[in-house]
Formats: C-alpha cells, structure tokens, sequence
C-alpha cells in the first residue's frame, strides 16, 4: 500500500505565469516516490515570487539583496511542515537559454535544486556542489521519463 502522498501548497506571486496545479504536484510525488532523496515528512510549501519580492526575501533571510533562483527553509516536520521552496520565475526566464533549457524545465530545475536542499544536499563547496549537481541531473532525468515536468508559461506583465 501506497502511503498517502505529501500535501503540496502551492502560492503563485508571479503575474503572467501560469502554475499547473496539479502536475506541479506530482513533481513532489514523483521525488518522493523515486525515494533517493529522502525529504523530511510534511507538507511541501512552495512560492512563485517576483523579482522584488524575492529580492526582499534574499535580503530578510540571507542578508543579500540581489536577484537568486531559489531559497529554501527547513520546515518544521515536527509540526507537520518539510519545508518551503521560494523560486524566481524572473530567473528562468533569464537563465534558460545559458542552459539550453526550455522555460518550465528551467523553473522545474529550481524546485528540484529546492527539494534537493530539503533532502540535505548543499551546494556551498565544490564537492558538495558536484553532488548536487549530478542528483539534479538524476532528478530531471527522472522527472523528463515519468512525464512529470509541469508545463510552466510565463509572460511579462
């Protein structure tokens, strides 16, 4: 039997992009079925933010005021909460041509790099990084195969 799959709230910031709810679920389902990298019980927080709301966050948060892809919190798993995830759809729309990434791929890839997080990865030296990194690949790989990458579109308000 199948446990019950996580709760995942999902809060969209962002005019002009579109979140399909229900597969950006079951990215989450996806990671957590796949199993290889265990994130801690509860439900999933995730935010689309604009540009300077997620600056403001950086700022609050991290003591640094510039743009940045992804920010992730601990959650409190204790109290029913694995963590939340802030991503920048600004960024990706940004980034994707140095990645040769459509958009929604690019956007997925900051969800997974937030999970990843979540799952006690990091990316602060270049070992850990090269970790990171490589379980990206894993998990993209992954997400592409089950048909789990959700179709993100974004335009510019």
């Amino acid at each position: 039997m199948n446990p019950k799959p996580r709760s995942v709230h999902l809060h969209n910031g962002c005019p002009g992009l579109k979140v399909p709810v229900a597969t950006t679920r079951r990215l989450f389902q996806t990671l957590d079925a796949f199993g290889r990298w265990p994130v801690p019980p509860g439900s999933l927080s995730v935010a689309f933010l604009d540009r300077d709301t997620m600056c403001q966050v950086h700022e609050s948060f991290l003591q640094d005021g510039g743009l940045t892809d992804v920010i992730t919190f601990e959650g409190d798993p204790d109290g029913g909460l694995a963590g939340e995830i802030c991503v920048s759809p600004d960024q990706a729309l940004a980034f994707k041509g140095s990645r040769r990434l459509p958009f929604a791929e690019e956007l997925t890839l900051y969800l997974v790099h937030g999970y990843l997080h979540l799952a006690g990865l990091d990316d602060l030296d270049p070992a850990k990084r090269r970790r990171m990194r490589a379980a990206e690949r894993q998990a993209m790989t992954h997400l592409r195969e089950a048909g789990a990458i959700p179709a993100f579109t974004c335009r510019r308000p």
